[in-house]
Order: structure tokens, then sequence, then C-alpha cells
């Protein structure tokens, strides 16, 4: 017998909602019939934006080309994050993280060694940027597409104009993969008697009917939190950053830079997303110590933009997550699922992680509680696992000013951020601890040995001490000869681009 078709019905459209129409189109096929539901009057948060590697396994799947998707969306490559200005102590006023590679396995044992030998007390070399090819990369402005005879797996993520994507995605889903996709401003919500969604109802009282729901509507929570009433919970006692004001600028002169920026300014940072056509940048703050006027003024002296006639967009935060991500015959994704601010890109990663165990629930059972409270417990960890990189971003900032003084005292700590910070200054393994905590799968040892050795959290350096000729350190300068070789194998950025345009 053929198996029942199940009816999806998706409401909001953006790079969430046409990600979610893609993957459950593709990966469910003939099982379902996809429709996205999307009001002309509501726009999509677009600004220039980056992602993590997840992205590329997304498209990847979907079997688009990035000749076929970066060109039409300004995109470029992204090699990683390099963060200015988080910490004040002389030699560690910048870091770079990187995506991870088959290659970091040469280098990363000797950085961890290296970290631990100076919070151990030794004078040693242990900033991370000499150890990582993509750090190399990024400093050289090269992609991080190899030659062909090079043959390692390179991590990387892109930036993007976010509107643009979802323009792309919904002719992608329309044309290729059957998406039905109406345009209507929805009213109401109409329910079974267990109080399930039963269909979507427009202003001319037109029922659209499914048999799951995905809330992809943004900050509103039209579903999952408004018509099924789960209770958001806020993160605002651990991520302070509750706003944010975003304006392009030129592209500029040079080659094309392959990483994104994030500038510590006085009560949050400034991004920096390199496009094709123009540069996203914006200011992610907290309103409890900024104003938003303030806030522009800051980001347009920062940007060289104060007389600038260039508009500037203001945006407020909701930071955390909803309870349950899947209620009953809905599931939340999106800013309507939850919100960490953009610190690490994680955004999209989330959706595309969400999604994919969603579906992978689905295929394991259909849509039975038991399935429904695996995915949500799961879910609900990512989330925590992810807040809580972002808040030790804050928690051992090494800068002065009220606002990075008060994130330094912030108490409101996860036992598992606490454990990974007492690893780290007692001198302990570090990836040990993090194997044996389990939150590797969120961020892994090389993320939290860049983010603290970066901002120089180690012994005041008049304490240090000489190593002692039997400790075994790596030869730093073979490593520089190893990561130059590797990066002889990795054009220039902007060729790379160029080679998309002409494909």
């Amino acid at each position: 017998m053929t198996p029942a078709k199940h009816r999806f019905v998706i409401l909001g459209g953006g790079t969430a909602g046409w990600m979610a129409a893609s993957l459950i189109a593709h990966r469910l096929g003939a099982r379902a019939a996809v429709t996205l539901v999307e009001s002309p009057d509501i726009g999509i948060i677009g600004v220039g934006e980056g992602s993590t590697p997840q992205l590329k396994a997304f498209f990847d799947e979907l079997g688009i080309a990035e000749t076929e998707w970066m060109p039409r969306c300004n995109a470029t490559y992204k090699n990683g994050i390099r963060f200015h200005g988080w910490s004040d102590v002389p030699g560690f006023e910048s870091y770079f993280h990187p995506f991870q590679t088959a290659l970091d396995e040469h280098t990363a044992p000797a950085f961890f060694f290296h970290t631990r030998a100076r919070r151990t007390g030794r004078d040693v070399w242990a900033h991370p940027d000499r150890f990582f090819l993509l750090a190399r990369l990024a400093e050289q402005r090269r992609g991080p597409i190899p030659a062909e005879n090079f043959p390692f797996d390179i991590g990387y993520g892109y930036h993007f104009d976010a509107q643009l994507v979802g323009e792309f995605l919904r002719d992608h889903a329309t044309a290729a993969l059957g998406v039905t996709h109406l345009t209507r401003r929805i009213d109401r919500v109409g329910h079974h008697d267990n109080g399930n969604i039963a269909a979507l109802l427009g202003e001319d009282d037109q029922a659209i009917p499914g048999d799951f729901f995905i809330d992809a509507s943004g900050f509103r929570g039209t579903l999952v939190q408004q018509a099924l009433g789960e209770p958001f919970e806020s993160f605002a006692s651990n991520l302070f950053n509750d706003a944010a004001v975003a304006m392009p600028s030129p592209r500029g002169d040079g080659a094309t830079p392959c990483e994104t920026g994030s500038t510590a300014l006085s009560a949050g940072w400034a991004w920096r997303i390199p496009l094709t056509g123009r540069t996203g940048n914006g200011y992610v703050y907290a309103s409890g110590y900024l104003d938003g006027d303030a806030a522009e003024t800051e980001l347009r002296r920062h940007l060289g933009l104060l007389d600038a006639d260039v508009a500037a967009r203001h945006l407020k935060m909701n930071v955390g997550q909803v309870r349950r991500s899947w209620v009953g015959n809905c599931l939340a994704v999106g800013l309507s699922q939850g919100f960490i601010e953009p610190l690490e890109a994680t955004a999209l990663h989330i959706v595309h992680s969400t999604l994919s165990g969603f579906i992978a629930a689905y295929d394991a059972g259909g849509f039975t509680r038991a399935n429904a409270d695996a995915f949500n417990a799961a879910v609900h960890a990512r989330y925590e696992g992810i807040r809580d990189y972002i808040v030790c971003h804050y928690r051992t900032n090494r800068r002065s000013g009220e606002y990075w003084r008060a994130n330094a005292a912030n108490q409101n700590l996860s036992d598992c951020l606490k454990a990974v910070m007492t690893a780290w200054f007692r001198g302990e393994e570090l990836d040990a601890e993090i194997h044996r905590l389990g939150i590797e799968r969120y961020y892994s040892p090389l993320s939290w040995h860049c983010l603290l050795a970066g901002y120089g959290q180690f012994p005041d350096p008049a304490k240090l001490v000489p190593p002692a000729d039997d400790l075994a350190l790596a030869d730093v300068a073979k490593i520089d000869r190893f990561v130059s070789g590797c990066a002889l194998n990795f054009a220039p950025h902007d060729e790379l681009l160029a080679r998309l345009d002409r494909s």
C-alpha cells in the first residue's frame, strides 16, 4: 500500500521557512505535500549574515552547487571569525576562531599542550592564530577551497544576503520540489478538540488545513507561542544584549576578506560581513547600557559614516528559547523557536539541526509523543550548549567599562560552564573535561581553547617562568612551516569568487 501523504503547512517565509519547506519536501518526497504561507505585509529580517559549515551541508544535500546560489546571493566564503578588542591583554587584543579542518590534527594537540603549559605557569607561546591553517588563510585572504591535488577536508561557512537566500530557496522549493506558495495574511488559527492545530484561517475565512504545521513566523511565534501557549524561556540573565542596529557600507578597495569581523564596542560588539557588492555591518548591544540613538552614533563613528546618508535599521532581539520546539502537531523553527545573539552565527545552524532531528523522528515513528519528547530534550540541550559558549565570551572578557565589567561579574552560569572554566583556570586537561560533560557536540575542544587562549586568560606574564628542558614543547617554527606550506594550496578569495561568476 502507498503510505499516506501528510500535509505540512509552513507559516512564514524568510530563510528559516524556506529551509523547512525545502528540506521536508526533499527528504520526505511523495510522503509529504508542503505548503508555505506568508503575508505580503510582513518583511523578513534580512541583513548581511554569516553561517557555520552546517549551511554547506544543507545545500549539498539539496544538490545545489555553490556556482548556482552564491553569485545570486552576493555570497562570499567564511573561514571563521576574527575577534577584535575583546581583551586588553598585550598580545591578545585580537584572535581568530577557525572552523575545523582535517589538518588540525597535526597542530591542535600542540596548541592544547602549550595552553596548558602556560596555564600552569610556563612562559610558552599559546596564542591560537599561529597553530591553525584557516587563521593563516584568513590573514592572507585566501579562500577555503583547496587545489585538487590537496585532498583534505576543510570546514567553512559563508557570508550572504539573508533576504536573497530566502528568495533563492523560495524559487528552488517551488520549481524543483513542488512546494505550494501562498501569499495570504493569516488572522486566526483553527483547533481540533484535542487542542492541536487544524487549519490556518486567512482574512477571507478561507481555511488552509494541514496534518502538521511549521511555525516560521519570527519573533511573533504565531503558532507555538500564541496559538498553543508554549512558554518562552528568556536568556536575559545570561546574555545582556537585546537590540541591534544595522547598516551597509561600500565594499571598499582591496581583496575581499574571508572572515567575519566582531569588534568589541562600549556596550556590545559590531559585526562586519563582507559580501560581493557591499559590506554588512551592525552593532549588537544591551539597551540597559545604551539607547538606540547612541548605539547608532557609535556604530557610524566606528564605520566612519557619521556624516553619510546611509539609513540604519533598528532591531529588537528576544534572546532565549521556547520550552518545547515540537508542541502537538506543530514545530517551531527560526526566530519563533528561539534566538541566541548572532556572535557565532548559529541561527541557521540551529534551523538545520532542528529540521534534521524532526525529520529523523518522523521517519522513526511518525508524530508520536515519545519521539517528540526525545526531540525536544535534544533541541533544548543544544540551545543551552550554544548559550554557554556565547556566555563564556562575555564572562571571560578582558576589557574595562561598566557593561564589560558587569558581564565579567555575572554569576548566573550553568554547571557545565562553571566546570569548563574551573578546568581551564586550574590547569586541568580541558579537552577531557569537555568530553566528560558531553558538550563537544555543540562546540569542540578546539573552539573552547581558541576562545580562552585568544583572550589571554593566563597567569600574569610577570609570574611565568621559562619551561624546563624536560617539557615536551612543540617546535613552533616547524608548525609555521607546515601551515605556510599548506596555505600555498589555496587560491586568493577573490579568484575563487570570480570562478563562481564564470561558471
